[in-house]
């Protein structure tokens, strides 16, 4: 028989997903190929939108209709063909956060073999308080049905009884403290935020909760009650004290007036100070309205479990010495001895299930601890992880699985990690090549794409200046293409240094913060100082404590001065040299929903709607600012309501998202686009990107909206459209737009704090968005970056090196100075990285 030659590549003819401009591109299967280019060329454009787009289509559309209908789908991709395209996988730049029940135990799936270990192999407690040495008896009734299953007795006392089930060992399931339902936590009304101020009448708002919509006239009612409400609170007796806090809920008649003067007679509720806030809790529905109800409550340990989720009846089942909760406690490295010791401490008969349940468990253990998360324990919180840490999570279940013929794409997996980190992914990625998979990576590091098989870059520019294919082949071959832009990052013959910095001896000239945490998660008893005036870095391993130090303890500390916030109690000796103005800049998504757009969330929307509301036109048919907002229904397509698609429900198969035919997607109705300034409509005047609009220059007459687009080119976010929408910008791009209302104003005073800002940055956009930092300094603000970026640390005047590794292999400052000096500290893991980096542009 003759075997057709296997394929070498995925060969994609005709794709225009966004800006891609009708591109043909090959792509090599059972390959690690890095896709670069600068933010907005179209990288996810072609890596998600058709790689991923039509390889997970295709795989689906080979399910029966009742199958795929369950599953999540994709849309079939604007490309002409796609040949040779295998089952595809992605791994996205923003993981889903895990819920409050979450913890890395759960969302590894450890803590599941955990739980058999422990239901199996584990040494029982009988009624009469008799330890029950393990055996193959007690795991063997553990596989029985019926009333036998689990049934044991005791070999000391003869009392019969039922071993525990790995399902009565979980804290989302039968395992879960009775008192607080496997939270850790429980939450009470707190005493001290009832009353308002002592000093104040009833009338006058002395109860707190009584300010909460719908319970503002409970003081009436009060003072049917025999309460005095017109005297300060302080003043009030312990009875009446008592009817206000305690007092019991019954009707009571009582004359309200309205605000018009009439007077409702009317036998109302009494709620007193507690249940008003307990009451509204159960009836509210909005967001906001809920948030300022829990800001009535305190959260603290649970006192039955002590916060450990599981009920203390589970803890007295042994394994190896330790209960359930102590093995939960241990980290992800120490797991691999933990399970070695369970093998010696059991009997010989018992080591073939032993070697079955140990064995799985290290079989999910080993893929992490390769990615770096050795410092993560098992009862760590999901939500408290970073997108780096949530990433490495599903790219060391993806890894176990040990599939092969798959397409795996990954965008921006080195997110949130240290250079030391990316090592270790950078094996992993060549693992999941040798198990026979293709692998697509999006991504600006250049250690990724200098280790990849093939390098594919889109360019040359950003927004409707990119979208093709400008350098492609071996990363050597790509250093020495002319056209690339990333060539010269790969080489070190970029610019490194883009702005100057502070020399030592003028570092701590115009003063400095200082503090000191005393105890807080791996933090102990260290001090903090950080110039003012400056652009400093913190550094360090994943997990070595950067976001305990600042988000944790210096932004809630500075915040308290101001009477924001309670300051934490594990902040001492602040002083914050004249910081008055806090501004946290993360890579969260700017807006809500698809409605929010670059126009909407800067004054530009505005400055539009009132200057078409002053058209000739607009006058004659009496329209309003309101009419050109996409938000209302003057303004709004009544087909789409002002999204400009149209989702289209189909029976037995997934919704379509179309764009809407009545406005074409411009999200406006006819009549208000009838409305023309300089010849456009307010429609056409969102579809220009924000260079086009300069190189034309139609703003030229109109100064305020100018200088919001002035300065976002000056924040090279210039590809952007004004239509655009803002949920859908990436990491770095969403903290550049949050800092257009700043950049033109003194900042004296005012500390910047930047959380992973080069999140979804090439190096070229780095060096953008270091100028932008410089422009705030010429404005005498102060700068902290939380980064992993080897390129702000060699542009900041100080670093603070923190490890020297993560968890409780961390909470030190390991080295502070000047990044040059911090890159010859042999202590410092990051210094091996970034000195490195210092020679590669210095050769």
């Amino acid at each position: 028989m003759k075997y057709q030659k296997r394929p070498t590549q995925i060969e994609v003819i005709g794709g225009r997903v966004n800006n891609l401009k009708n591109i043909n591109v090959n792509i090599p299967l059972h390959r690690f190929v890095a896709i670069s280019g600068l933010s907005g060329s179209g990288k996810s454009s072609l890596a998600m939108g058709i790689l991923y787009s039509e390889g997970a289509r295709r795989y689906l559309d080979s399910l029966a209709t009742y199958t795929r209908r369950r599953i999540s789908q994709v849309g079939r991709a604007q490309v002409d063909e796609v040949r040779h395209i295998p089952s595809a996988l992605a791994l996205r730049q923003r993981p889903t956060v895990p819920g409050v029940r979450s913890t890395v135990g759960t969302v590894t799936e450890i803590f599941n073999i955990l739980r058999l270990i422990f239901s199996r192999l584990g040494s029982p407690v009988c009624p009469n308080g008799h330890q029950v040495p393990p055996t193959i008896k007690i795991a063997e009734a553990m596989d029985l049905t019926g009333d036998d299953m689990g049934k044991i007795t005791c070999p000391v006392c003869g009392a019969k009884f039922y071993a525990f089930s790995a399902e009565d060992f979980a804290f989302n399931s039968d395992g879960a403290c009775k008192r607080c339902q496997g939270l850790g936590t429980v939450e009470q009304v707190d005493d001290n935020k009832i009353i308002a101020d002592e000093n104040l009448s009833l009338e006058n708002g002395a109860v707190a909760t009584w300010q909460i919509p719908g319970r503002n006239w409970m003081w009436r009612i009060a003072r049917e009650l025999g309460v005095r409400t017109d005297i300060p609170y302080k003043k009030l007796n312990k009875h009446e004290k008592d009817i206000i806090l305690h007092g019991k809920e019954r009707k009571v008649p009582v004359d309200i007036p309205s605000s018009t003067g009439r007077v409702y007679h009317l036998n109302a509720l009494y709620e007193n100070a507690y249940n008003a806030v307990e009451n509204s809790r159960k009836t509210t529905k909005s967001e906001r309205g809920l948030m300022r109800i829990n800001s009535f409550y305190k959260f603290s340990t649970c006192p039955r479990c002590k916060g450990y989720r599981i009920d203390p009846s589970r803890w007295g089942q042994l394994v190896a010495g330790k209960n359930i909760i102590e093995a939960e406690h241990l980290t992800l490295d120490e797991l691999p001895p933990y399970m070695e010791a369970i093998k010696k401490w059991l009997p010989t008969n018992m080591q073939d299930l032993a070697d079955n349940l140990t064995g799985e468990l290290l079989h999910q253990v080993r893929p992490l601890i390769k990615l770096g998360l050795d410092y993560l324990s098992l009862d760590r919180q999901a939500n408290t992880l970073s997108t780096g840490e949530l990433q490495r999570i599903q790219l060391g279940r993806t890894l176990r699985t040990q599939t092969t013929g798959v397409l795996y794409v990954l965008d921006e997996p080195s997110v949130g990690l240290h250079p030391d980190n990316v090592s270790g992914l950078i094996e992993v990625f060549h693992e999941l090549v040798n198990q026979g998979n293709s692998l697509v990576v999006v991504d600006h590091e250049t250690s990724i794409i200098s280790a990849a098989d093939w390098v594919v870059e889109i360019g040359p520019g950003s927004g409707s200046e990119g979208g093709q294919i400008i350098a492609q082949g071996t990363p050597k071959a790509v250093e020495q293409d002319p056209h690339s832009h990333i060539g010269p990052y790969l080489t070190g013959n970029a610019q490194l240094y883009v702005r100057k910095r502070a020399d030592k001896k003028d570092m701590f000239k115009d003063g400095k913060i200082s503090f000191s945490v005393t105890k807080h998660f791996n933090l102990h008893n260290v001090h903090t100082e950080i110039p003012i005036g400056r652009l400093t870095s913190i550094t360090g391993f994943s997990g070595a404590g950067k976001t305990s130090l600042i988000l944790d303890s210096l932004l809630p500390a500075l915040k308290a001065e101001e009477g924001k916030e309670e300051s934490p109690s594990w902040v001492k000796d602040l002083v914050s040299a004249g910081i008055k103005n806090i501004i946290s800049v993360d890579a969260t998504p700017v807006g809500k929903n698809q409605r929010s757009t670059v126009a909407t969330y800067t004054n530009i929307m505005t400055q539009l709607r009132k200057l078409f509301a002053k058209q000739p036109l607009a006058k004659k048919l009496g329209y309003t600012a309101s009419h050109f907002s996409y938000n209302n229904k003057e303004g709004a397509c009544p087909t789409c309501g002002g999204t400009g698609t149209i989702s289209m429900d189909i029976q037995y198969l997934p919704d379509m998202v179309e764009i809407c035919s009545t406005c074409g997607g411009r999200r406006f109705n006819q009549k208000v686009l009838r409305v023309k300034w300089h010849g456009m409509s307010i429609a056409d005047v969102l579809d220009y990107s924000v260079d086009d609009a300069l190189k034309e220059a139609i703003f030229a007459d109109q100064p305020r909206i100018k200088k919001t687009v002035q300065t976002l080119h000056d924040m090279g976010l210039g590809y952007l459209h004004f239509g655009e929408s803002t949920p859908a910008l990436s990491g770095g791009e969403a903290q550049r737009m949050k800092l257009t209302s700043h950049i033109h104003r003194s900042q004296k005073g005012t500390l910047f704090v930047f959380d992973e800002p080069t999140v979804g940055l090439h190096p070229y956009d780095v060096r953008t968005l270091l100028q932008v930092f410089q422009k705030l300094i010429d404005q005498k603000a102060t700068i902290i970056t939380i980064t992993h970026d080897l390129d702000i640390m060699a542009n900041s005047d100080y670093m603070i090196d923190m490890g020297p590794r993560g968890g409780d292999k961390g909470g030190q400052i390991i080295a502070s100075g000047l990044p040059v000096d911090i890159s010859r500290n042999k202590a410092s893991l990051t210094a091996k990285y970034l000195r490195a980096h210092l020679e590669l542009y210095q050769k």
